[in-house]
């Protein structure tokens, strides 16, 4: 046992300590041992690297096997590896059961390198012959593995031999990252004095590596309130203010955000009549996004008190910017200004908080007015 263990020591001492390496490029091929079907030779260090296209992966079986048998494969072996990752090592012949041999085994390489590696130490008494060894390329289909997180489409996958592409539902544009669809979403202007805003695809995941900018835009005069819902899912950070995604707004002279993660904003009172929304979204995540609801309120005018013999609507206890009365009299009267007569009459609420004329008086009509006078007259004759 102790001659054993010198003489191990010592063919470790006079190992070769080169390796002949042997680069293949080809689709498909064949590795044998050296003098392949003769046996082979004592201190042999040999390696085949071999490299294929992207897209994809390297099928490798045997064909034949025969090496000297050890333990743990100590002696002769066959190692087989993808970069730096081991994926099997090899020794014995397949009569034999104490050693691992491929046998039918097929070994694939996850990616598209592959490394053979042959040592035969010293002595090769009984002439073992060696092994035979096929190789090829085989498709990668990225669209069904999807192991690799930067292979992966945003919505649809299309596998071709050698590789794949990525294509968006309608209305969404591919990103410069051939993989991220992004959306068009800039300088959408809303003008109506109350709407409804939401992330593209809300509730659904909104879209990677997206810029939206939202402008609501009323006239001055008006006050724009926004109320987000409770429903508020943006990517955050446990330690960082929203460095992925966030919403900014920005009202005028003042700033609120970034808002991001899942507390609701809630209302704002923005004190404007114009508000822009900016929605930056990074190239992660698969959260729900956001919806808001906005309103406006405008400068309030003071109440207003119908004319004696008049009427006046709507009837309200407030009246804002924007809002229009109709006045009217009572029948034999008319609406005097001046010297102008109106059977009706409209005034509005302005930006600035005041009416836009005076409320007119009502008055009797001039016909009323002169029938009146006769019949005084005559009253008055037939008195006399």
């Amino acid at each position: 046992m102790e001659l054993t263990r010198v003489i191990v020591i010592l063919a470790q001492c006079v190992w070769p300590s080169w390796t002949q390496v042997i680069h293949l490029t080809d689709m498909y091929g064949t590795i044998k041992s050296p003098n392949f079907p003769e046996s082979y030779p004592k201190e042999i260090n040999q390696q085949w690297n071999i490299t294929v296209a992207d897209g994809y992966k390297i099928r490798l079986y045997f064909m034949h096997f025969n090496i000297e048998p050890s333990y743990l494969c100590e002696y002769d072996y066959l190692k087989v590896y993808s970069d730096s990752e081991e994926l099997a090592v090899f020794c014995g012949k397949e009569s034999t059961d104490t050693e691992q041999v491929p046998a039918d085994n097929v070994i694939m390489s996850p990616r598209n390198v592959l490394s053979v590696a042959f040592r035969s130490d010293f002595s090769n008494e009984e002439r073992y012959s060696g092994f035979e060894a096929h190789f090829s390329a085989v498709d990668v289909d990225e669209c069904r593995d999807r192991n690799d997180e930067d292979l992966v489409c945003d919505h649809f996958c299309h596998n071709y031999i050698g590789g794949f592409y990525c294509s968006c539902r309608y209305g969404f544009l591919l990103h410069s990252d051939n993989r991220t669809c992004k959306v068009e979403c800039n300088e959408k202007v809303y003008t109506e004095r109350s709407g409804e805003i939401t992330s593209a695809d809300f509730p659904e995941p909104y879209p990677k590596s997206s810029n939206c900018t939202y402008r609501i835009e009323l006239e001055e005069g008006f006050q724009i309130t926004l109320e987000f819902d409770e429903t508020f899912d943006i990517e955050d950070h446990p330690e960082i203010t929203c460095p992925y995604d966030f919403i900014k707004i920005n009202a005028g002279d003042k700033d609120f955000g970034p808002f991001c993660g899942e507390q609701s904003p809630g209302k704002i009172q923005t004190r404007s009549n114009i508000v822009n929304i900016l929605f930056h979204s990074d190239s992660t995540g698969e959260n729900l996004g956001w919806k808001l609801t906005y309103t406006s309120t405008g400068s309030e005018c003071s109440p207003l008190a119908a004319p004696l013999n008049g009427n006046l609507e709507p009837l309200q206890s407030n009246y804002i910017f924007k809002d229009h009365i109709t006045l009217t009299c009572d029948p034999g009267y008319s609406l005097r200004q001046g010297d102008k007569e109106f059977e009706h009459y409209q005034i509005e609420c302005q930006r600035d908080g005041k009416w836009s004329s005076d409320v007119p008086l009502c008055k009797k009509k001039e016909s009323q007015r002169r029938h009146h006078s006769l019949t005084s007259i005559l009253t008055n004759k037939m008195l006399s």
